[in-house]
């Protein structure tokens, strides 16, 4: 056995999390570890990982099992997920030091991130390790697809960057075991193509391999949805509300989901009817109220970029790009990782300072022409990775307040909330399936769970631009279908228009036939198509 876990709990310091769990991993299985948002997975996973604790269950007289927690890979497993990169995210900003140095600093370029597991160190202005200049032809570095971003700052990367970069680091550390926690979220095509394939390289060499061979890592696969499985994975593991719902072959648990997806296909019309009748409800008692807090001056022409040019140093990312958003057209952003989608968005948002020497518009207003970031916030509903990571380091915030803070533009709430505020949140909480949870803390949430509040935070004042940036990262297939259902109706009502980056085409909403499609390194980078 390479894992076994005979009647042991998961537990951090102060409770219980998943109790009585039983699975063995052997030689010759490949595992996909699967459930809900907030069905136990995440703390699986963390608890292989050594982040929380499986202690025995020796008080426990139902099982007729020894309670036992025995692992080969100890203390050598390393986690690539969304909350990974996230976490790296908060790291670098609290290293940021621009204000002391009077310029700006990069931070840790991903060179010397990944050589910190090669004999580098993580201290500032640290002597790069010799085989810091042999990384581009190493080939766990060509695998991943990062060669041609080891010396940008972390913070300049894209998501999909900066997880290709973790990936690479956990690679590159010798680690025994490699959890990919949803590593296909926010990928684009090529990127996924080559994931996939490295994960079935690394699955069969692990399927033939009877000892853990420190060369190469064994791999467990963690995902929201049962969807773009590698043919590799063999074994299922379920959560579901705490505890485990099926443990075994794959093929047998396909024959599962295939039954669960005939069910759910009848109950999806009735349900959508009802989500859809209460949202209208939420939306006619709250409109009339938060039409106050718009400028009712904005023009038709919403957003405009005039010959838009933006880069860092020799890496130019938009370059003479000219477009422009009007009220009720719904667009939908797309191109590979790092084409620049994310730094569109940032320049609407205020979040890339150079905004301010480039001819763009917001509502109306030059950017740089008096007007505060309150006046552009005022406007805007915001869900984006970057928010993700402001809103987790504030995540003692209960869910009524996150909801809030939406028509106040803040990250938590530090204003006393008014009873339309409190009832409308307590609504909108309601329509998602968190009712009799506003006081649950934002940081005790799965990640899926936290993007999915964080969109009704957005949504919640009716904003004139609702900007999604992979607003569906980390949402099992329920809260998926409801937030899609969510952003379709949002959508119909004509006082909000979409700005809309996915990569996955099952989301692309009936709405958004206007596409801005990024073509990095191209002349021009972009291309703008409209759909009948």
């Amino acid at each position: 056995m390479l894992v076994t876990i005979n009647n042991c709990n998961v537990q951090n310091r102060s409770r219980i999390l998943l109790s009585r769990v039983d699975w063995t991993m052997k030689p010759g299985e490949a595992w996909l570890v699967t459930g809900a948002n907030g069905s136990g997975k995440s703390h699986f996973i963390h608890a292989l990982a050594g982040k929380l604790s499986f202690v025995p269950n020796e008080n426990d007289g139902i099982s007729g099992e020894v309670p036992l927690y025995t692992s080969v890979f100890k203390d050598s497993v390393f986690i690539v997920s969304l909350e990974s990169a996230a976490a790296l995210i908060e790291e670098e900003r609290e290293r940021d030091e621009s204000e002391i140095m009077d310029k700006e600093d990069i931070g840790r370029t991903g060179r010397q991130y990944i050589c910190e597991v090669l004999g580098g160190s993580s201290k500032k202005g640290a002597p790069l390790p010799p085989i810091a200049s042999r990384l581009e032809s190493m080939p766990q570095v060509k695998l991943c697809g990062v060669e041609k971003i080891l010396d940008r700052g972390l913070r300049y990367m894209s998501t999909g960057e900066i997880r290709r970069t973790l990936l690479c680091r956990a690679l590159l550390s010798g680690c025994k075991l490699l959890i990919l926690s949803d590593p296909f979220a926010g990928l684009d095509a090529e990127s996924r193509r080559i994931l996939l394939e490295f994960f079935d390289t690394m699955v069969q060499k692990q399927l033939s391999a009877k000892e853990v061979d420190s060369t190469f890592p064994r791999i467990i696969l963690s995902m929201e949805r049962f969807h773009e499985i590698p043919s590799g994975i063999n074994r299922v593991l379920e959560f579901e509300c705490g505890k485990i719902a099926f443990c075994g072959e794959r093929s047998e648990y396909e024959s599962v989901v295939q039954k669960r997806n005939e069910e759910n296909a009848r109950k999806m019309l009735e349900e959508k009817e009802l989500f859809l009748a209460e949202l209208k409800k939420i939306r006619e008692e709250s409109d009339v109220l938060v039409s106050d807090i718009y400028d009712s001056s904005v023009p038709d022409s919403l957003i405009s970029f005039e010959k838009v040019n933006v880069g860092w140093g020799e890496h130019h990312v938009l370059v003479d790009l000219d477009w422009e958003v009007k009220k009720g057209v719904h667009w939908l952003l797309r191109g590979p990782n790092g084409s620049g989608k994310t730094t569109i968005l940032e320049l609407i948002t205020g979040d890339n300072m150079q905004v301010f020497r480039e001819n763009i518009k917001l509502f109306g207003r030059r950017r740089g022409s008096g007007e505060t970031i309150w006046d552009i916030k005022r406007n805007l509903g915001i869900v984006s990775y970057r928010l993700h990571v402001e809103y987790r380091m504030v995540g003692g915030t209960d869910l009524q307040s996150v909801i809030i803070s939406g028509f106040h533009d803040s990250i938590g709430l530090y204003e006393t909330a008014t009873d339309f505020e409190i009832s409308t949140a307590k609504a909108w909480l309601k329509l998602a399936g968190f009712a009799g949870r506003e006081h649950e803390t934002f940081s005790s949430l799965s990640y899926g769970e936290q993007r999915a509040i964080l969109i009704l935070r957005a949504a919640v004042k009716s904003p004139r631009v609702l900007i999604l940036d992979e607003p569906c990262h980390g949402l099992d297939d329920n809260y998926r279908t409801k937030i899609l259902h969510l952003l379709a109706m949002i959508a119909n009502t004509g006082t909000t228009t979409l700005l809309h980056v996915t990569h996955d085409p099952t989301e692309v909403l009936p709405c958004e036939k206007h596409i801005l499609e990024l073509h990095p390194n191209e002349t021009p980078m972009y291309k703008i198509i409209e759909e009948k």
